[in-house]
């Protein structure tokens, strides 16, 4: 029923469509990456803090210090290069042809990206000073001091580099130029390309971090403001512009001024150090402003790593399928874990964010709604991360914090989310981890079983018409997605021999078999089958 409606769709919808989720696909292999790593990478750094170190005595051990220390440097190196991971992971996923030379180009061209920006930027003399360029949304990538893009740098590289690729691959030249012709000219065309791109957006992001800076003042309005600026900051993380808000909110005047004890102190943040560390909860002004100042920190980040993560997590888990929920469960846990452990968010929101853009603006405005009681409940728990070990120390050992509100908030928002979710995810059949149409038993076929997978790779080569009728074969989680000359020399009887769990066409020319977790295998052993190896 589902390949006969989708099969109805106007060729271009379908088309954009297509486009869109091997976009979506491209983004499994960072994302895969930085889940565990990210896992990691959180607890060494939450355990190697110095208030864990005063709570926890043992954590100062020299040893154990080196071991946390160590590790922390070494995953932090992948989060520190998550734009470079992204443009890779992009220009191998969306590039159909000499995918290694579009994965090559990408890297040149988010180099040069960068640069092309620094360049501008020292041109124009909008180049920031050190102590204010996270406030104007610029930053350090690789030694170049550039526009703070984060990710979507990345993502941009790669995909100019993989259009490049399907595009130019075949690209000849005159006889004096021939030798740059061909798969050598798409990282000269990436670079070329991308200057024009690198020139044009500073301009666009000085507009938009003025236009941030320029409504600051309603980030701050009492009660419902943390609500405002918590849903722009989800809004902006795509755009890595969510460093510019908290910047701006945390650091400068925007956040408000605030007087204690006669001194004036500027921003969120440093008053929050001032309370928290210095004057303690039996002081007046612990009372007076923790609720609003947590409201932006650390307590406002649990809502999510603790409550709201969890909740989708959960609702990503009961919508999977009952034969895929092994597989889903694995994916899932390690997303939640690196936010309730780590407080890192981003693999779980990108796991749906390119899936369905429209549910991550109904995740943004959710996070919002969620907080509006926070103040109320006069919440005073900080600090600026929202693991479960920031929860203990901040909330438990404090006194004062009113962290049983915070539960109390945490539960109804973890409802709210959860069934949200889950309702969003039934309705309009997103594929989330686990919702793949088909799944591989392994007494599907003899030839699975023995992991036969050359001989797998012939039957569906001759079960799809011959080598002739193939255009292009590439693999999502669980199946083979293949381009077709002639869709009626398909023999998907012949195909079903292979031990596939199922066939569709969700266009005309384009087929999908489903092997499960099995078909990366069956990839390689088709492309080495059509190359005659």
């Amino acid at each position: 029923m589902a390949s006969t409606v989708l099969s109805k769709l106007p060729k271009v919808p379908q088309s954009w469509k297509n486009n869109i989720q091997t976009f979506g696909r491209s983004l499994l292999l960072p994302i895969a990456l930085l889940a565990p790593v990210g896992m990691i990478m959180g607890i060494c750094s939450a355990l190697g803090q110095s208030y864990m170190v005063e709570r926890f005595p043992f954590l100062g051990n020299e040893i154990l210090k080196l071991i946390l220390t160590s590790l922390s440097s070494i995953t932090s190196i992948i989060f520190n290069n998550i734009p470079l991971l992204f443009a890779m992971g992009v220009a191998q996923g969306v590039a159909k042809h000499e995918k290694g030379i579009a994965v090559f180009a990408s890297v040149v061209g988010y180099l040069v990206l960068n640069v092309t920006m620094n360049v501008y930027l020292t041109a124009s003399g909008t180049l920031a000073d050190a102590e204010t360029m996270a406030q104007v949304g610029q930053g350090v990538y690789l030694g170049v001091q550039t526009v703070k893009l984060e990710a979507l740098g990345g993502i941009i590289s790669g995909l100019v580099a993989a259009a490049t690729a399907n595009r130019f691959y075949r690209l000849e030249l005159p006889l004096a130029f021939a030798f740059f012709g061909g798969k050598k000219s798409i990282p000269i065309l990436t670079v070329v390309f991308i200057i024009p791109l690198g020139l044009i957006i500073p301009i666009i992001w000085s507009w938009i971090t003025s236009f941030l800076i320029s409504i600051s003042f309603i980030f701050t309005t009492d009660y419902i403001g943390a609500s405002i600026y918590y849903m722009f900051n989800r809004m902006l993380i795509p755009f890595g512009l969510h460093h510019v808000l908290a910047s701006v909110v945390r650091f400068t005047e925007a956040g408000g001024v605030y007087m204690i004890n006669g001194t004036e102190y500027v921003g969120i943040l440093n008053a929050m150090n001032e309370v928290l560390f210095n004057l303690g909860p039996d002081s007046p002004y612990w009372s007076d402003l923790m609720p609003k100042l947590s409201s932006y920190l650390g307590g406002a980040q649990e809502l999510t790593t603790l409550f709201r993560v969890p909740a989708i997590g959960l609702a990503m888990y009961k919508t999977s399928f009952l034969k895929n929920r092994k597989m889903a469960k694995g994916v899932i846990t390690t997303c939640v874990l690196t936010a309730f452990l780590g407080n890192i968010t981003e693999p779980l929101e990108f796991s749906f964010l390119f899936i369905s853009p429209a549910l991550f603006i109904i995740y943004c405005v959710l996070c919002g709604i969620g907080m509006l009681p926070y103040q109320l409940l006069n919440i005073s728990i900080g600090y600026i991360r929202g693991t479960i070990f920031d929860f203990g120390i901040f909330g438990l050992m404090y006194e004062n914090t009113h962290w049983i509100n915070l539960i109390l908030l945490g539960i109804a928002n973890f409802f709210l989310f959860y069934f949200v979710f889950k309702w969003y995810i039934l309705k309009f059949q997103l594929e989330t981890p686990g919702r793949e149409p088909f799944e591989v038993e392994e007494s599907a076929s003899e030839l699975l079983k023995q992991k036969d997978w050359p001989a797998i790779a012939g039957i569906v080569i001759e079960g799809l018409g011959g080598k002739d009728n193939i255009v292009h074969v590439e693999n999502c989680i669980s199946r083979l997605r293949i381009d077709l000359v002639d869709p009626s020399k398909v023999d998907q009887m012949k195909i079903k021999d292979s031990g596939c769990a199922g066939i569709f066409f969700p266009s005309e020319k384009h087929i999908h078999v489903v092997f499960g977790p099995h078909v990366e295998f069956v990839r390689h052993a088709v492309d080495d089958k059509l190359k005659g190896k």
